[in-house]
């Protein structure tokens, strides 16, 4: 992984995280990489480290276990899913719908151009 300069490390690395648990790198119930790890993998200080997988402890998608680790939690795949989705409404689909209101594109219009989207005809 190679970091950003315009974003802070501990954001990337649990951004990171975040991809490793959507694309099922990291399993729930299983253990991710320790502080430690990232630290040495990464040349990052602790600190920095334990700032980005602090984030996703408090937003309920790692746990730790006691003298063993951090764990995805249970319902975290599903959990990220939906946050991903809302964000991809508010962000691409509420734009997209008032572009398409200013070109006068009628609702059929524009599900038409995502089907063609979905189909591979982008040109």
């Amino acid at each position: 992984m190679e970091f950003n300069e315009g974003k802070p490390i501990f954001l990337q690395l649990a951004q990171q995280l975040e991809e490793g648990i959507l694309s099922g790198a990291y399993p729930e119930e299983r253990q991710v990489p320790s502080i430690t790890e990232y630290s040495v993998t990464y040349k990052i200080n602790p600190a920095t480290a334990l700032k980005g997988i602090s984030l996703l402890v408090d937003a309920g998608l790692l746990y730790k276990k006691r003298g063993v680790g951090m764990f995805v939690a249970s319902g975290a795949r599903e959990k990220l899913r939906g946050q991903r989705r809302e964000r991809f409404f508010e962000d691409f689909v509420q734009s997209m719908v008032h572009e398409a209101r200013q070109l006068g594109l009628t609702e059929t219009e524009l599900v038409r151009m995502v089907e063609r989207g979905f189909d591979g005809d982008v040109d």
